[in-house]
C-alpha cells in the first residue's frame, strides 16, 4: 500500500470516529434534555386561557365588577376544553417542580376555568351557579375536575389547595377566585400569571373594596358594611399576611378605599368601626 493511500484511509477513519462520537454525544444530551423539557414544558403565561377570557370577559364602566359572555364561551367550547385538558395533563411531579407563585397562579386559573365549564354544562337554563346543585350535592362538591392525577371538585381546589393552611396563606386570593356570581369579586379578563401575581392580587383587592354595592362605610353608624366573604373566611385574615392578623387590620390598610370620608377613614384606620355583612348576590355574572 502506498504512503498516500495510508494517509487517506487514516484521515477517513479519524473522520468516522469523530462522526460516531458526535452522534453518541448528541444522543446522550437528548436523553438528559428530555425530562427537563417535560418538567418545564408547561406554559406559565397561560396563553390559551388568557386569550379566551380576554375575548369573553369585560369590566364594567367603573372597573369594579366584570361580566362573562357565557354564550360566546359556549361557541368556543372546544377551545375551553383544550385549556382544561392542558391543566389536567399536569402531573403531580410537574406541579411540585413549579415555583410558589407558579403553583398559586396555576390553581387560581384552574378554579376559574373549570367554573366556567361547570356553568356551560347547564347554560342557558340557569340563573345561578347554585341551580346546579343536586339532591345530595352542591356545585362545589361535584367531582368533574381531573387534576394532578386525581378526581377533584371545586372545593378541593379552593379549600384543600389554595387555602390550605401553611401553603400560600394569601387572603387576597378571594378577590381573584371567581364563583360565577354577581356577589363574587370579578373574574379578571386576563389569566393570573406568576410573573405579576402580586400586582394582580393587589389590583383585584382594590377594585373589589372600591365597589360600594359590596363594601362601604356607613358614616351615620360608624360601621363597615362588607361582603359576606369577610364573614365566611374570617380565619384567612389571621394568617399574618404582610403583618396583618385580623380583618380590622386589613380594612385599616385600605381605609382610603373603603370610604371617601376623611373622618370615616380615620375610624377605619383606628380599627374602631364595627363590621356588618351584606347579603350575597348569587345571580349569574352573565353578560346581558
Amino acid at each position: 500500500m502506498k504512503v498516500g493511500q495510508q494517509s487517506m484511509e487514516s484521515s477517513l477513519n479519524l473522520q468516522r470516529r469523530r462522526t460516531l462520537l458526535a452522534i453518541g454525544v448528541a444522543g446522550s444530551l437528548s436523553l438528559v434534555a428530555a425530562p427537563v423539557f417535560a418538567q418545564s414544558g408547561f406554559d406559565h403565561t397561560h396563553a390559551a386561557w388568557d386569550a379566551l377570557i380576554k375575548k369573553h370577559v369585560s369590566w364594567n364602566a367603573a372597573g369594579t365588577t366584570s361580566a362573562v359572555n357565557y354564550r360566546a364561551f359556549a361557541a368556543e367550547r372546544a377551545a375551553l376544553k383544550s385549556v382544561l385538558e392542558q391543566y389536567s395533563a399536569v402531573t403531580k411531579a410537574q406541579y411540585e417542580g413549579f415555583k410558589r407563585d407558579e403553583k398559586l397562579a396555576f390553581l387560581i386559573n384552574v378554579y376559574n376555568a373549570f367554573t366556567v365549564e361547570l356553568i356551560l354544562t347547564k347554560f342557558p337554563d340557569l340563573k345561578s351557579i347554585k341551580d346546579i346543585s343536586g339532591v345530595f350535592s352542591k356545585p362545589w362538591s361535584i367531582k368533574f375536575i381531573k387534576l394532578l392525577g386525581e378526581d377533584k371538585h371545586l372545593d378541593n381546589v379552593e379549600h384543600d389547595m389554595i387555602r390550605a393552611k401553611g401553603v400560600f396563606d394569601e387572603p387576597r386570593v378571594h378577590f381573584v377566585v371567581n364563583c360565577a356570581s354577581i356577589g363574587c369579586p370579578a373574574l379578571r379578563p386576563e389569566a393570573i400569571v406568576a410573573s405579576k401575581l402580586d400586582a394582580q392580587l393587589e389590583d383585584s383587592t382594590r377594585r373589589f373594596l372600591r365597589d360600594r354595592t359590596r363594601n362601604r362605610f356607613n358614616a351615620q353608624e360608624g360601621k363597615l358594611e362588607v361582603s359576606k366573604i369577610f364573614d365566611w373566611f374570617k380565619v384567612d385574615w389571621s394568617s399574618g399576611y404582610k403583618g396583618i392578623s385580623s380583618r380590622e387590620q386589613f380594612f385599616a390598610k385600605y381605609a382610603d378605599i373603603m370610604t371617601d370620608d376623611a373622618a370615616g377613614q380615620q375610624i377605619v384606620r383606628d380599627s374602631k368601626a364595627s363590621i356588618g355583612f351584606l347579603e350575597y348576590d348569587w345571580s349569574l355574572n352573565n353578560k346581558r
